[in-house]
């Protein structure tokens, strides 16, 4: 086989492997989504993860344990399919950064997020930690992952109180108790 045939071979496994995982971390986000009643953001999410932007770098950066942004972002010193993601959905923290009409550091200002894109953040860290742990998960992981940042990321304090709160929550008590908080005192849904 030519190296075009092989690399055509390995992108087209690469596609299907990275199709297979983005919509079983699509699943696991919608299945917590519905836990709490937000049942369109569950059926909503990430839908930009299907679009050539982003899912062909995921086809070609596909390893399987990470993010292929992050092997692309390694490669070229950014990651044109994060920029694209991070624009297009809310529950990402930097969708909500601003600059800043203030004298702050670096001009940027971090907006405070709403209770319901928190909560889908919330099940967005959950279900990359599944997929990507796998057997391993625990529901430690999310709050581990977010403690391990190499710096504290842009974003507003009151956020990143009620994102701490629910991951130590969620690594306490598991997934039903908070769950249980996120649906009824955070978004005030009954069922």
């Amino acid at each position: 086989m030519n190296n075009s045939r092989k690399g055509g071979a390995r992108l087209l496994a690469g596609a299907w492997k990275h199709f297979r995982t983005i919509t079983y971390h699509k699943y696991l986000v919608m299945k917590g989504c519905f836990a709490v009643g937000l049942y369109r953001q569950g059926l909503t999410h990430d839908l930009s993860k299907y679009s050539p932007t982003e899912f062909l770098v995921g086809a070609k950066y596909f390893q399987g344990n990470r993010s292929p942004n992050n092997a692309e972002r390694e490669e070229k010193g950014y990651s044109s399919a994060w920029l694209h993601h991070k624009g297009r959905n809310r529950h990402h923290y930097e969708y909500w950064i601003d600059y800043s009409t203030r004298n702050v550091p670096g001009g940027l200002a971090p907006v405070e997020m709403p209770a319901k894109y928190v909560a889908e953040m919330l099940m967005d860290r959950i279900a990359a930690s599944k997929v990507y742990r796998g057997s391993q998960y625990t529901d430690a992981d999310p709050l581990e992952y977010f403690l391990a940042a190499k710096e504290p990321p842009i974003m507003h304090d009151n956020t990143r109180a009620l994102l701490l709160k629910l991951l130590t929550m969620l690594a306490q008590e598991g997934e039903e108790r908070t769950f249980r908080y996120v649906r009824i005192s955070l978004l005030g849904k009954k069922r």
